[in-house]
């Protein structure tokens, strides 16, 4: 317990009373942090994508309907929404457990949002000594001019971002079409407006204090981790002791270690730690400071991996075991599989129409003057395309029987469960005394010639013998 205590005294946890502003190096680490980035091009350009005649996808809420290209699903088949985040939550559990905060280091909105913005800060307003050196002078006519540009540019990548958003759910040419011109409803205004905001507030003005105080992940990670986790860290057997560098101090003659204590790896962390105290709370996996010891270490004419990649066992010498050798990420993998082939399943499995049969409990049949038995049954028909449909219904079961209430098709109207009552009767000496399975098909065609069915078993009820 102590060792932890004494560890958090070494934890850099800005509480806000300063801005960081850090210094960006070219580097490994950062090209790969901008490509996972890039992934977020698909939240912008994904509502723009058309499929057969129509937005690829859409959240379609007002009339519940979720477009995702071809497959149309409705609020009954959302079982498989469950298993989708249960896949992700999974898939964050086992990055957290492999690699660390990794996804918050390479593809959380927050942090690509709050990279964005600071680099058009750093176009506008300089380096890092320069930015500092800006906000502390005077507000004359040049640094009210370079802020407002700045925070314009800001306000516009937050409206585009709420723009965006919106369009997901309501369409991007009807959102187009009615937003400038006063069409659309209160809602997507405010949303618009509630994602200008908070885009611009969260990565703009709070930045890292959303991973230092907002964010429950950066709270609960640490438990997710082990000594045989990856993440970015120092390698102290030989850093230490830090020093400058020295004419002559070179080779047997060095009196420190590798570490030149140029302090860059803490001039380009976002959170503004110091990877060289241990793993930080702050500290999101992002691997920047990676990339400035690398450089400095070339410049200096030592090995680079300085900091770098690793895991504690590998510190500490101890053997590193293969990541398919861990209980773990078997555990892991395996429900990732179920729920995927929970999700693939259900969208192999997705009809057109669904049908659902209810039959009469009050009473369980009826026996008419002729001696036939006949049973009441409600039938509940899900259109689930994009179209209205002439649902024809039949019904067969082991003896001969008689469907009244169905001679003509149901009008089914897309999106929607549309009743029909029907009747079935069987003569009273067909009938042996017990139930009766009797199965009832739904039969469609769609605008494009294509038939589409659905069936459903259910019983036939009558008097014992």
């Amino acid at each position: 317990m102590d060792e932890l205590y004494a560890d958090a005294e070494h934890w850099e946890v800005n509480t806000g009373g300063e801005t960081i502003h850090a210094k960006r190096m070219p580097g490994k680490w950062r090209r790969i942090k901008w490509a996972a980035a890039s992934v977020w091009l698909i939240f912008f350009l994904g509502p723009y994508l058309q499929w057969q005649g129509r937005q690829a996808v859409l959240f379609d809420i007002p009339n519940r309907q979720y477009h995702l290209f071809g497959v149309t699903v409705l609020p009954q088949d959302f079982w498989m929404l469950s298993l989708l985040l249960l896949f992700f939550a999974i898939l964050l559990a086992v990055a957290t457990a492999l690699a660390g905060r990794v996804y918050c280091g390479y593809f959380c909105f927050q942090t690509v949002w709050t990279d964005v913005f600071t680099w058009i800060e750093e176009r506008l307003e300089g380096s890092p000594p320069q930015r500092r050196k800006l906000d502390k002078a005077s507000a004359d006519a040049r640094k009210l001019r370079i802020k407002i540009t700045k925070h314009a540019i800001w306000l516009v990548i937050g409206f585009l971002t709420g723009f965006s958003f919106v369009a997901w759910f309501y369409g991007a040419g009807p959102l187009w079409r009615d937003f400038f011109v006063g069409g659309a409803n209160a809602a997507v205004y405010a949303a618009v407006a509630l994602f200008t905001l908070g885009t611009y507030l969260l990565a703009g003005w709070l930045r890292e204090q959303v991973c230092f105080w907002l964010c429950p992940y950066a709270r609960i990670q640490g438990v997710m981790l082990d000594k045989s986790t990856v993440v970015p860290a120092y390698d102290v057997a030989r850093g230490e002791p830090r020093g400058r560098v020295k004419k002559g101090d070179s080779g047997e003659n060095r009196s420190t270690g590798d570490c030149v204590a140029c302090n860059q790896c803490v001039a380009v962390c976002p959170t503004g730690v110091d990877i060289r105290n241990g793993q930080q709370e702050g500290c999101i996996t992002c691997g920047l400071c990676i990339d400035a010891c690398d450089a400095v270490m070339a410049k200096v004419g030592r090995p680079r991996g300085l900091i770098r990649y690793a895991s504690l066992d590998e510190f500490e010498g101890k053997s590193v075991k293969p990541m398919l050798a861990r209980p773990r990420v078997w555990v892991y993998t395996g429900i990732l599989a179920l729920a995927l082939a929970g999700i693939v399943y259900g969208l192999s499995t997705l009809a057109a129409i669904e049908l659902k049969v209810l039959h009469e409990r009050a009473p369980l049949f009826v026996q008419l003057a002729d001696g036939s038995i006949q049973n009441k049954y409600t039938l509940k028909i899900l259109n689930k395309g994009d179209s209205d449909l002439n649902v024809t219904i039949r019904a067969e079961a082991a003896v001969p029987l008689t469907l009244i209430g169905a001679e003509e098709p149901v009008e089914t109207n897309h999106g929607e469960v549309n009743p029909a009552i029907v009747f079935v009767k069987i003569d009273r000496a067909d009938f042996d005394g017990t139930t009766l399975p009797v199965t009832f098909y739904a039969t469609a065609e769609m605008p494009d010639g294509t038939q589409v069915s659905a069936e459903r078993e259910s019983a036939f009820f009558g008097p014992s013998q």
